[in-house]
């Protein structure tokens, strides 16, 4: 059951309320933004913040949120999902499931379409909002129009990280072992799909991907060869490598404007500007 919703007062054109909403293991604290003042019936986007499957928080993911919710023309719910090691693999993407079942049915009374649903997320949060795509796919629902994926943690094996050093990436490899053994403390996990979305073997049926790397970063080349086995797959996919480090890449403002736009695109199908999503 949700709680009541509580407004934040700020000077923006974004409305914000915190919501506690049903989850996997109970219940779980949310953020939804919406434009300010906009009666129209939204699109929306669940969000995933980082932090490593064992750190961040709604603050971390609220200027991205905002951003979306500015240039997209859509809401936004930003999930504080279960963290390791107190709540390990699979309470985080089964969380994120549980929110986009709380979406589909609550989405009438919020002025929200359901019909019109995009997952997202960055670092940890990659992995997660991928987890929660195929795990939506293998349900039977609910219904995925796009995925975005920043920078995201896709392989606990470990098998493609980068040279730090040479990269002069922020991410070290110490640091990704460190974060997964806390997640997967379970050996056997690290193969699972929904904890190693790389790993998976059955990527057909996936939506519209959005996937955004870091030059600097040693995670980019398996967040690219996911991509390169979505596009085999026949997913369309779209991937930008940005020449940023790992920590900046979420909040990158090449970023932020480019992957709005394939929101909109993808949530606004027959919006008649690129500025302006479709009024009815």
């Amino acid at each position: 059951m949700d709680a009541p919703s509580t407004p934040h007062d700020r000077n923006t054109a974004v409305h914000v309320e915190d919501r506690l909403i049903s989850s996997y293991l109970g219940s779980q604290p949310s953020r939804l933004y919406r434009p300010d003042g906009d009666a129209n019936v939204l699109p929306v986007v669940l969000y995933l913040h980082g932090g490593g499957f064992v750190a961040g928080s709604l603050d971390d993911a609220d200027a991205i949120a905002r951003q979306l919710v500015e240039r997209a023309g859509v809401a936004v719910l930003s999930l504080a999902y279960s963290l390791a090691p107190r709540h390990p693999f699979p309470a985080a993407p089964e969380d994120a499931h549980a929110a986009l079942r709380w979406l589909l049915g609550a989405a009438p009374g919020l002025n929200l379409d359901s019909r019109r649903l995009a997952v997202a997320g960055d670092d940890a949060g990659g992995n997660i909002a991928a987890a929660a795509a195929l795990i939506a796919r293998d349900r039977n629902g609910p219904a995925l129009a796009a995925q975005v994926l920043i920078g995201p943690m896709l392989d606990p094996s470990m098998t493609l990280l980068g040279d730090a050093e040479r990269l002069t990436s922020d991410l070290k490899p110490q640091t990704c072992a460190q974060r997964y053994a806390q997640y997967l403390p379970r050996s056997q996990e690290r193969l699972h799909p929904y904890a190693s979305p790389l790993a998976s073997r059955r990527l057909h049926d996936l939506p519209p991907t959005y996937l955004a790397t870091a030059k600097c970063d040693v995670l980019h080349r398996e967040a690219e060869a996911y991509a390169t086995a979505l596009i085999a797959a026949g997913v369309p996919t779209q991937i930008t490598r940005f020449d940023v480090q790992h920590e900046a890449l979420p909040r990158h403002p090449p970023l932020l404007a480019e992957a709005a736009e394939f929101l909109r695109q993808r949530l606004h199908p027959a919006s008649p500007s690129k500025s302006q999503p479709r009024r009815k």
